[in-house]
């Protein structure tokens, strides 16, 4: 592994070291992405874990854009036990965690009010996962979850490869399959901050956001969704033309304070299921930071990291409430006991894919 430059100095002065250890008999490390212009991405493999992105801005200074920590004990103990990882057997929200698949009712972990999120406690940000670096540029990561896996049936194998482009695209790329019929929605789970992490870390209510989507679904006190498919239009919620996050995330619409701001599942604009087509743009005025979100999914979770409580990150940084934005590309949320919604079923000797690119830039004037 040492021969791809893994002690090499990474700019966002991540050691090797505090990222080793062993957990439930796999070890941890660190791995670095680094591409020609000199951007890279560092990731553990406990969670698929990205603790920092560091990318340039305007001036050509780069800066970790998304909220991370800088040691595997922290990352273990953080607050926020989803930042920056990857989310499965099933990202967002399963109501009363429970559903029902060929006629048997399953029972999930029940991690958030009365319901199952992301997987459960124990989910697949938890796992160590088999990881190889193919070339500098590129990540391998393989996790194989057990039949019954926090309620799910069936045995899913998954992998997964994180890319870094020089177009300053981080590419992820999934694939799963399984041995007995099952249910799968998997997502990245990055916290951003284009203008960079700090102590505090700013928040993002002047970042400019379009979001591909005329719809979105509505959710109740409990962020399950009603079932019904909502027009944005005449709505806080439309961002299909650029709007700042915080021009309206304070208004009193019912939607807004159920989630405390933006915490929704956006039904992205599509001519074809599963094709790859923009989802989201994302600007911070002041560092010229953009970026562009693709993905073959059918919905994006828009979070504005209103739970965020200040707690301390890699370096110092601290990390309040909206000082991150997260687009989470996924199929709905409640999707098993809603029929009408995009199925997440998978089965035998199906493969499951998805493939969600982050396109980072400068915004021209």
């Amino acid at each position: 592994m040492e021969k791809i430059g893994f002690l090499s100095e990474n700019k966002a002065k991540l050691k090797r070291e505090k990222f080793q250890k062993e957990v439930n008999g796999k070890k941890t490390d660190l791995f670095v992405l680094r591409n020609k212009i000199g951007a890279e991405i560092c990731v553990t493999n406990f969670g698929a874990i990205v603790p920092a992105i560091m990318m340039p801005d305007k001036e050509g200074k780069f800066a970790n854009v998304v909220l991370g920590h800088d040691s595997i004990e922290n990352v273990i103990n953080s607050p926020e036990p989803f930042l920056g990882s990857t989310i499965g057997r099933y990202g967002n929200r399963i109501a009363k965690g429970k559903f029902q698949l060929d006629g048997k009712e399953y029972s999930l972990a029940i991690n958030n009010g009365p319901n199952s999120l992301h997987g459960g406690p124990q989910g697949f940000h938890r796992a160590v996962w088999e990881a190889e670096q193919t070339d500098e540029k590129t990540l391998v990561l393989k996790h194989t979850s057990p039949d019954g896996d926090e309620g799910f049936p069936g045995e899913l194998k998954v992998t997964m490869t994180y890319r870094l482009t020089d177009d300053n695209e981080f590419v992820i790329e999934y694939e799963a399959v399984t041995d007995k019929t099952t249910i799968v929605n998997l997502t990245n789970h990055a916290f951003f901050n284009l203008a960079g992490i700090a102590n505090p870390t700013p928040t993002v209510c002047n970042n400019i956001v379009t979001i591909n989507a005329d719809f979105f679904t509505p959710m109740d006190n409990v962020s399950i969704p009603t079932g019904e498919i909502m027009k944005v239009e005449g709505t806080p919620m439309d961002f299909r033309t650029p709007h700042t996050v915080g021009e309206r995330i304070d208004e009193k619409y019912e939607q807004l304070v159920f989630g405390a701001g933006y915490d929704h599942c956006y039904v992205l604009n599509k001519r074809e299921a599963g094709e790859l087509t923009f989802a989201a743009k994302c600007i911070e005025p002041i560092s010229g930071r953009n970026m562009e979100v693709y993905t073959t999914e059918p919905g994006v979770q828009l979070y504005t990291g209103n739970w965020l409580g200040g707690f301390e990150g890699a370096h110092g940084a601290t990390f309040p409430a909206r000082s991150a934005i997260c687009f989470e590309a996924q199929h709905f949320p409640d999707t098993p006991n809603k029929g009408h919604f995009p199925s997440c079923v998978l089965k035998p000797r199906e493969t499951y894919r998805q493939t969600t690119v982050y396109k980072f830039g400068i915004e021209q004037d």
